[in-house]
């Protein structure tokens, strides 16, 4: 059974929309945890297959994406292109254009 910040975690995963990105960081301070970024890595480790979250949506705080080359990178930086998100050269994402806000829908 998961606990009260897994269940907060996943419900506010489950709504980033699609050609928006949150970051570990913002989706932990939602659940009730601003030091739990982590913990929302786990959550996805567990749960993205099983409820479908769109772990290619959540990204680390500096807008670029936290897997490894070789490792899920690739994947993740396609899918996100197929959604409309614009990486620059160094393949950064413009938080202040692309960062879901849970509070303001979008």
């Amino acid at each position: 059974m998961a606990d009260l910040f897994t269940d907060m975690a996943r419900a506010i995963l489950k709504k980033i929309p699609r050609g928006k990105v949150a970051t570990y960081g913002q989706i932990a301070a939602c659940a009730g945890n601003p030091q739990g970024a982590r913990q929302v890595v786990r959550v996805l480790n567990i749960y993205s297959t099983k409820d479908k979250l769109p772990w290619h949506r959540v990204i680390n705080r500096h807008g670029q994406i936290s897997l490894p080359i070789g490792q899920g990178y690739e994947l993740q930086k396609s899918m996100l292109e197929k959604e409309g998100i614009i990486f620059d050269k160094e393949d950064t994402i413009d938080l202040e254009r692309f960062l879901w806000s849970p509070q303001g829908g979008r």
